[in-house]
């Protein structure tokens, strides 16, 4: 069975204890006059409450105990103190540390009770009581240090923890608004399409039938970008690579879609086209196909006009319409989610009238100079 790194550092604290408990007894002894020179019985007594350690973690009740009952008797016994004591103070420290405050007080006080009992039958401790104070310490100090560790961790793990959620849920929202721009683009798109083939079916059923492919273009496009969306989130790779996260590279399908709508699109290009980070190049890109999702569903005169610039440290978007043809702009998360991704990027985000008759949506987005 392999021992975990715990336990092995437990058992190697507990040999070191060991080896300075048998050292440092020996000379504590020289050098004082104890009412009982050590023996074997004192010597076994430091073995015990050393290397009962080792399972410190493992049962730490029960090393506090063996711990409390070898030091207390080896002070009644009248031996010197000695690092014995160092040993008992890491069992206090460890019940401390590893359990809650309501079950690792009283075991505690039990330990100092059973401790201060020398103090009346070892002649080397303080009179009366006197002598509870630096006996006392032997426990307080131990055990206000664990639980200021144990307390401090805890803490710690909190603040991850809360990390980790707080960051889950930005995850949840950024799937959310990726999964309400596919969706609501292509059944805006479908919706369009499938009220053309209904008005023309009766009379003209081959324009029918060029709306009902246009529906099926639209409804595999759409699709293909959702399961991109959510193999991101399932960590499902293959997905993914077949079909790449949308960019601004991709503006010519988006129009061509729009255009078998029913929305004439005007696309101008002011700079060279260059490789974009792909935040950038997904943000620009969902801007511009909500954008022209409003002027689908809101406008009555399907058409619109989209201009991109590549600057030098920005890409910027305008993407206007004539404004007495939008019927509504409020209430939806269209316009919300798209100023959330372009200042999520550093970047400007406007949405309104303006003075010649148009309803223009702006965006700039950083690139960091990316060339």
């Amino acid at each position: 069975m392999r021992l975990s790194r715990s336990l092995i550092g437990d058992i190697a604290l507990a040999l070191v204890l060991t080896v300075v408990g048998l050292a440092g007894t020996t000379s504590a002894n020289a050098f004082m006059s104890p009412d009982r020179p050590i023996d074997a019985v004192g010597f076994g007594l430091v073995i015990a409450t050393a290397l009962v350690l080792s399972v410190r973690r493992r049962w730490p009740l029960v090393t506090l105990a063996v711990a409390t009952l070898c030091s207390s008797t080896y002070l009644v016994l009248g031996y010197t103190y000695g690092p014995i004591l160092f040993s008992f103070f890491v069992a206090v420290y460890t019940v401390a540390r590893h359990l809650p405050l309501a079950r690792a007080w009283p075991p505690c006080a039990a330990a100092l009770v059973i401790l201060l009992a020398h103090i009346f039958t070892n002649s080397a401790s303080l009179p009366g009581l006197l002598g509870v104070i630096p006996g006392s310490a032997w426990v307080v100090v131990p055990f206000a240090i664990g639980v200021t560790v144990r307390l401090t961790r805890e803490a710690a793990a909190q603040a991850r923890a809360e990390t980790v959620r707080q960051h889950v849920d930005e995850e949840r929202l950024r799937v959310a608004q990726e999964v309400h721009d596919v969706v609501g683009h292509g059944l805006a798109a479908i919706k369009m399409q499938a009220d053309v083939a209904l008005h023309v079916l009766p009379k003209r059923p081959e324009q029918a039938e060029v709306a009902l492919n246009a529906i099926s273009r639209t409804s595999t496009a759409a699709l293909d970008e959702l399961r991109a969306t959510l193999a991101v989130v399932r960590r499902t790779g293959a997905d993914a690579d077949r079909t790449p996260a949308p960019g601004l590279e991709r503006l010519d399908e988006l129009r061509q879609r729009m255009s078998d709508a029913g929305v004439d699109i005007h696309l101008e290009t002011d700079g060279e086209r260059r490789a974009l980070p792909a935040a950038v190049e997904l943000a620009g890109y969902r801007v511009v196909q909500e954008s022209l999702t409003n002027v689908l569903r809101h406008g009555a005169a399907k058409v619109a006009t989209v201009r991109i610039g590549y600057q030098t440290d920005a890409v910027t978007l305008a993407i206007s319409n004539p404004a007495g043809a939008v019927r509504s702009r409020g209430g939806g998360l269209g316009i919300p989610g798209m100023r959330e991704r372009v200042e999520a990027l550093g970047g400007e985000f406007t949405a309104g009238p303006t003075d010649d008759g148009q309803f223009m949506v702006r965006a700039s987005i950083p690139t960091g100079g990316a060339a």
